[in-house]
């Protein structure tokens, strides 16, 4: 990834709130990776995670929300391009980090 002063900036905020969806959804039992999940935690719907804990389940919605706010900024800062290529090894180092526990992504994701 190139750091310039611009991705400098994008870089850290996607990687907290990114590292916070995965600790909340990791509380939660919440498969984030798993197709669907996160449309369900975003309609308000806590039957999508394996336990209840309404706090995580709040925090875990507020900072998906949080994110997807945050990737149209970029989008419209950096280019979908530079964007994508920010946030995807952030989110490659997540699925290492946390080993499966997140859910499986489909293929291709």
């Amino acid at each position: 990834m190139s750091e310039t002063p611009r991705t400098d900036f994008w870089g850290p905020q996607f990687e907290d709130v990114i590292t916070e969806i995965a600790r909340q959804a990791m509380i939660c039992g919440a498969k984030i990776a798993e197709p669907g999940v996160v449309e369900a935690v975003m309609r308000d719907d806590e039957a999508a995670c394996g336990s209840t804990n309404p706090i995580a389940f709040r925090k875990l919605r507020d900072a998906l929300m949080m994110v997807f706010v945050m990737q149209g900024k970029a989008y419209e800062q950096l280019g979908a391009a530079e964007a994508e290529a920010l946030i995807n090894p952030i989110r490659e180092s997540l699925r290492e980090r946390f080993h499966g526990k997140l859910g499986t992504p489909p293929a291709g994701g």
